[in-house]
C-alpha cells in the first residue's frame, strides 16, 4: 500500500513560530499588567485604567480588515517584524512617557503590533496546515501565547513593586524590560513561510465581500466566542492587579495567580487532541465556556487566596479551549481566498471587545466594586457556550484524506485517493486560500 503524501514542508516553522509568539506574548502580557499599575501610580482610577487598557485595542479595529485582505493575496511573513518593532516601540515609550493620554496612545500602538504580529502567524499556519491538521497546529500556535502569558506576568510582578513613585518607578522599568523581551522574537523569525505555498496559490479574481464572509455559517459564531474567551483572558489580565490592590494581594502573588491560569491554558492545549476525540469539537466547546463562565463570575467572590489559584487554574484550563477551536471554526467556514480576512474579522470581534470589555468594567467597577466585572464577563461567556451549541459551518476532509501543499501534491492526491475518487474541493484548495 503506498504511503500517504506528506502534508507539509515539516514542522520546524511552526516551532519558531511558537518560540517568536511566546516572546512576543509575553512582552505583551508583561506590560499589560505594567501599564495598569504605572497609571495607578501617576494618579488614574478604576475607570481611567479601563480606559486606557481599551485603547490597545483600538487602533486594531481600523486596520485588521485591510491586512487580512493584504495578507489573502499576499505574503504573511513580513507582517511578523513589523508587530515585533511595534510592540517594542509601544512597551518602551508607555515606560517613559509621564501622562496618561501618552500613555493610552502607546498603548495603543502596543496594540496594533499584536495585531499585525497575530494576523501575520494565524494565517501563516492556516495556510501551512493540511485541514486534518489544523485543530493540532492551531492549538500548538497558541501554546506560544500561553507560554507568554505564563512568564510575562511572573517577571512583571518580580519587577513591580512600591508604592507611588516606587510603583511608578518599578512599573516603568517592566515595560523596558518588555521592549526588550519582543526584541527577542526576531532571532526565530527565519524561513517560517514557504514559498511554494504562496507561489502557488491563485490569486482570487474579487474580493469577497465582508457581509458573504459574515453571512457563512460558523463564521459569526467562531468570531463571538473568541470574543467572549478573549475578552475574559483580557480583563483577568487588567483588572486581577486591581482586584489585588483592593484585597491587599501582593503584586508578585497578583502575577503568580496570571501566570497559574496560563499554565493551566497551556496544559490544556497540550491534551486538546485526545479531549477533541473524547468529547467530540461541539460538546468541548460548549462545555469548557459554560464552566469558564461559572468560575469567572466566582473571581467577584472574597475568597481566599488558595482557593482563588484553584478557581484561576480551572478558569484557565477552561478557556484554553476556546481560542484554538474558534480559529479553525473560522478558517473552515470561511469563503475560498477569504480565510485570512475571515481571520481578520475575528481578530476586529476580539479587538472589539477589548475596547467594548476594559471600558464597560471601569465604568462598572467604578460604580458598583472592582469584583463586578468578572459577573458581566461570566454571563457573556454563559452566553458563548449557548453559541457552541449551534453546528458549525463548512468542514474539512475527514482525517482520513491526504493534504495537498502544492501544485503536484494535488494532482498526486486525486490519483492516489481511496477509490479513485477526487479529494473534497475544499481540501484541495485549503493550503493555497490564503489562510
Amino acid at each position: 500500500m503506498a504511503g500517504r503524501p506528506r502534508s507539509g514542508p515539516g514542522r520546524g516553522w511552526l516551532l519558531r513560530l511558537v518560540i517568536a509568539f511566546a516572546f512576543a506574548q509575553g512582552a505583551v502580557s508583561m506590560a499589560r499588567p505594567a501599564v495598569s499599575y504605572r497609571a495607578l501610580a501617576l494618579g488614574a482610577d478604576e475607570t481611567a485604567v479601563g480606559v486606557i487598557a481599551g485603547v490597545y485595542a483600538l487602533l486594531p479595529l481600523f486596520v485588521a480588515v485591510p491586512l487580512g485582505r493584504r495578507t489573502d493575496h499576499g505574503r504573511c511573513a513580513p507582517l511578523l517584524p513589523l508587530g515585533v518593532l511595534l510592540i517594542s516601540g509601544g512597551c518602551a515609550l508607555s515606560g517613559l512617557v509621564s501622562s496618561l493620554p501618552a500613555m493610552a496612545a502607546w498603548s495603543g500602538v502596543m496594540g496594533l503590533g499584536h495585531l499585525c504580529f497575530v494576523i501575520g502567524a494565524q494565517s501563516i499556519v492556516a495556510r501551512q496546515s493540511a485541514p486534518h491538521e489544523q485543530d493540532r497546529n492551531f492549538g500548538h500556535f497558541t501554546i506560544g501565547a500561553s507560554l507568554g502569558q505564563l512568564i510575562g506576568p511572573i517577571a512583571a510582578g518580580a519587577l513591580i513593586s512600591g508604592q507611588g513613585g516606587a510603583l511608578g518607578r518599578t512599573s516603568a522599568l517592566a515595560l523596558l524590560v518588555s521592549a526588550g523581551v519582543c526584541a527577542v522574537a526576531l532571532t526565530s523569525l527565519w524561513r517560517i513561510e514557504h514559498r511554494r505555498t504562496t507561489g502557488t496559490r491563485p490569486r482570487a479574481e474579487g474580493k469577497v465581500p465582508v457581509r458573504a464572509i459574515l453571512g457563512a455559517r460558523g463564521v459569526p459564531a467562531g468570531i463571538l466566542i473568541s470574543m467572549a474567551v478573549l475578552s475574559a483572558t483580557d480583563i483577568l489580565t487588567a483588572y486581577l492587579p486591581v482586584v489585588g490592590e483592593h484585597r491587599s494581594i501582593a503584586p508578585a502573588t497578583v502575577g503568580l495567580l496570571l501566570s497559574l491560569r496560563a499554565a493551566a491554558t497551556i496544559a490544556c492545549r497540550l491534551v486538546m487532541t485526545p479531549l477533541l476525540r473524547l468529547l467530540g469539537r461541539r460538546a468541548l466547546l460548549t462545555t469548557s465556556c459554560l464552566l469558564a463562565g461559572l468560575l469567572c463570575a466566582g473571581v467577584a467572590l472574597p475568597v481566599s487566596v488558595p482557593v482563588l489559584a484553584v478557581m484561576l487554574a480551572v478558569l484557565g484550563f477552561c478557556l484554553g479551549v476556546g481560542q484554538p477551536l474558534s480559529m479553525t471554526t473560522v478558517v473552515r467556514a470561511a469563503p475560498d481566498g477569504a480565510r485570512s480576512t475571515a481571520l481578520a474579522l475575528r481578530l476586529t470581534g476580539n479587538r472589539l471587545g477589548q475596547v467594548a470589555a476594559p471600558a464597560a468594567a471601569g465604568l462598572i467597577a467604578g460604580a458598583v466594586g472592582v469584583a463586578a466585572p468578572f459577573v458581566l464577563l461570566g454571563v457573556g461567556l454563559v452566553g458563548a457556550a449557548g453559541l457552541g451549541l449551534r453546528g458549525e459551518g463548512r468542514t474539512g476532509p475527514s482525517p482520513a484524506d491526504a493534504p495537498a501543499t502544492d501544485a503536484v501534491s494535488d494532482r498526486s492526491n486525486r490519483r492516489s485517493a481511496p477509490g479513485g475518487c477526487p479529494r473534497d474541493r475544499h481540501a484541495d484548495r485549503s493550503p493555497r486560500s490564503g489562510g
